[in-house]
């Protein structure tokens, strides 16, 4: 099971980039826990300083823009 994290605060990117990745994941069909991290402090022990985020099982795979879902399936693979 993936673990996908949108880092943000809740404003329209970030609504935005988790609609996207929830997509994304559906249209894969793989098993997934989607969580989204508002708390600024632990959006900044990833090391993100710019949001929206995603992290996919941990890590960190884009940073302060809002990609389709077509790019986020390539990191769900």
């Amino acid at each position: 099971m993936k673990k996908l994290q949108v880092l943000g605060t809740g404003c329209p990117k970030c609504k935005k980039l988790a609609e996207n990745t929830e997509a994304a994941a559906k249209t894969l069909g793989i098993d997934y826990e989607m969580e989204k991290v508002t708390d600024l402090n632990a959006i900044m022990g990833f090391g993100v300083m710019m949001t929206p985020a995603l992290a996919v099982d941990g890590h960190v795979k884009v940073v302060g823009k809002v990609p389709s879902a077509e790019e986020i399936k390539q990191w769900l693979e």
